[in-house]
């Protein structure tokens, strides 16, 4: 009797394994800079996509399959990203790789993806010509283009700006984007620049260029920089008494530069799809399930993390997963660009950029982007 019960004890759990086999993991890769200096950016991204990946799986995956992350750190860096989007395409057979965390890395590592036709999919990098490198590349972080002029035009109003000074990173594509967007903005707002200085990736020590800048009198700062450099300039700044308005690009709509410039955060005005201060029903319950999660407040690229695993999940429920690797892949890419959510940052859709060569591009985002200001340790929207 014992061994009777014991045996369809066995003929049960196999029948379980069974069924449960029959729902695979999707195996998603996420290159994101943990490490280095932009570990800021890389560490809130992977919360966003963990975030959002588990909620999928708690309620059931997509079509019956978990989603699978595999994680790995590209430091921020060119060499390290793309040794990561090697591996993840060729080792770990990932359906669609989410990152890396800079322009610079996915100016590097993107044709490895494009390649090798697996989706790669971007929610940090808004450098431009990030699409173009070919059909299989997305992302859902909204062009320093398609940004930058409503941010100028709106600080302008707020503030009479008549005249700026300009100050960006030299060495890095996505500074030097930002720097490009922001010299075609002002030409186009027909707002003169008094001198336009420049500094690399790394510095600590900015007094020399912000007495020049101080040195023209002008009426704000348009700055395009990273966190770890802009935290530092602002302070440094207010040290000279150099108390005009900064305008930033995406690199400096965080909540770190509460942490790096402290009281002197104030003034700072950025332009992005997301706010911590959109007050919409998505938005809400994603701060909600970000902050009981990480016990911490969510930022821009958290929201754009978040929002892009729901987008590929939307995508994945088109798709019949077959095994087949390259086909699954296909399929993928085929589905992605007729997604339209509304998530954490609002309402999405993709557009095709112009690909390279006349070659078919990959798709950006359309979003309208949200003007913010810092005030008081907070992020207040303007229009």
């Amino acid at each position: 009797m014992n061994r009777i019960f014991s045996q369809s004890l066995v003929a049960a759990a196999a029948l379980g394994a069974a069924a449960f086999a029959q729902a695979a993991d999707v195996k998603i890769g996420l290159a994101a800079a943990l490490s280095g200096g932009a570990g800021q950016y890389g560490a809130a991204i992977r919360n966003g996509f963990q975030l959002a990946a588990d909620e999928l799986n708690a309620a059931g995956g997509v079509s019956g399959n978990a989603i699978k992350l595999v994680i790995e750190d590209e430091q921020g860096k060119k060499e390290e990203a793309i040794n990561v989007f090697k591996k993840l395409v060729f080792q770990d057979k990932v359906v669609l790789i989410f990152g890396p965390t800079l322009s610079n890395s996915a100016q590097a590592a993107d044709p490895i993806a494009q390649a090798a036709k697996t989706p790669v999919f971007g929610t940090s990098n808004t450098a431009d010509g990030i699409t173009s490198i070919g059909n299989y590349v997305f992302r859902n972080s909204v062009t320093e283009a398609d940004v930058l002029p409503e941010t100028i035009r709106v600080a302008a109003k707020h503030n009479g700006i008549k005249k700026v000074a300009v100050f960006y990173g030299n060495d890095d594509v996505f500074t030097k984007s930002g720097y490009d967007n922001f010299k075609k903005a002002l030409e186009d707002l027909k707002i003169p620049v008094t001198t336009t200085e420049t500094f690399a990736k790394g510095d600590v020590d900015f007094k020399a260029q912000l007495t020049k800048i101080k040195a023209t009198n002008p009426d704000a700062v348009v700055l395009s920089a990273l966190i770890a450099e802009g935290g530092p300039i602002m302070v440094q700044a207010r040290q000279l008494g150099l108390n005009v308005p900064f305008i930033g690009g995406n690199g400096m709509n965080s909540v770190k530069v509460f942490d790096l410039a402290k009281e002197r955060a104030d003034g700072l005005w950025v332009g992005s799809p997301w706010s911590i201060e959109n007050g919409t029903p998505e938005n809400t319950r994603f701060i909600a399930a970000y902050k009981a999660k990480y016990n911490v407040a969510p930022d821009q690229f958290a929201a754009q993390a978040y929002d892009a695993m729901h987008i590929v999940a939307e995508a994945l429920k088109k798709v019949k997963l077959s095994g087949n690797l390259q086909a699954d892949r296909a399929a993928l890419q085929a589905a992605l660009p007729a997604v339209k959510i509304t998530g954490a940052t609002g309402a999405f859709q993709f557009r095709q950029a112009k690909g390279a060569a006349g070659k078919p591009g990959g798709y950006d985002a359309v979003q309208t982007p949200i003007v913010m200001v810092t005030r008081g340790g907070r992020y207040v929207i303007e229009k």
